[in-house]
């Protein structure tokens, strides 16, 4: 069925998400070695039976790929290629321009503070991002989206979206450094937050990125310690950044 969708002069989410699992055989999230030169085949295939031309996205990526066994592409780049419906993921990336604006939704629409943002959560948080850009819409449609959304991103199938999962989505993820643990979060609180209140200030988070950014270069840029900074503290409630939103930022295991 997944290669008939090829055919289509436009997929919805669903099918687009049929495509990519149907040729991600070894379901490691990317379209790579054989499985992408079957793909390129049976695309050229699909469009010639239906009579439709290679749109000139398919001919540059066809060019790019035919004939380069290393190459691999994933769902971002796959929905590039492809004629989907309104291309959904693009558009709902579009709709956050940068990371602070990223850290601000998440700090709305996880509304429980749980760490997580869960079905119901993200259906809200889509169904804002289509009624600001005045996009139409269904239930139907909305609960597609949600689903689709939820099934590409969420890569430990716990049914939500922690914040690394969700900068995934929209691009984010030049703020998300999983490089300490619960000790050193712990420590950097202890340490940093010079009257043990138990949250960082802007001038606190600005000290301790400069130290990160001296012990992990290979991550960190010392030239973007604003934007990191800028970033981090929209998770912040007042001002205020505590130890769990910075825990999200930094640690590479639950806390």
């Amino acid at each position: 069925m997944a290669r008939a969708y090829l055919q289509g002069v436009e997929i919805s989410a669903s099918q687009f998400l049929d495509i990519f699992h149907h040729y991600d055989n070894d379901g490691n999230g990317y379209i790579e070695g054989k499985e992408l030169q079957n793909f390129i085949k049976e695309l050229q295939q699909a469009r010639k039976q239906a009579g439709l031309e290679l749109t000139e996205q398919m001919k540059a990526f066809v060019e790019e790929y035919e004939k380069n066994t290393d190459g691999k592409i994933g769902i971002v780049e796959l929905v590039q290629i492809l004629p989907t419906e309104e291309n959904f993921l693009l558009f709902f990336r579009q709709q956050l321009q940068s990371c602070t604006e990223f850290m601000q939704a998440w700090r709305t629409y996880d509304a429980d503070h749980s760490g997580y943002i869960e079905a119901d959560e993200l259906k809200n948080f889509l169904k804002d991002l289509l009624q600001q850009a005045k996009k139409p819409y269904d239930e139907k449609k909305l609960e597609e989206y949600t689903q689709t959304t939820l099934k590409i991103f969420d890569s430990n199938n716990d049914g939500k979206l922690c914040l690394s999962e969700m900068a995934r989505f929209v691009s984010a993820r030049n703020v998300i450094f999983k490089i300490c643990r619960r000790k050193t979060v712990t420590f950097c609180f202890s340490s940093r937050s010079q009257d043990r209140n138990g949250y960082m200030d802007e001038n606190e988070l600005d000290a301790l990125l400069k130290d990160l950014c001296e012990k992990n270069k290979k991550v960190l840029e010392v030239n973007k310690i604003a934007t990191y900074k800028s970033a981090i503290m929209a998770l912040s409630d007042g001002g205020k950044l505590y130890r769990t939103e910075l825990a999200l930022v930094l640690c590479a295991e639950d806390i």
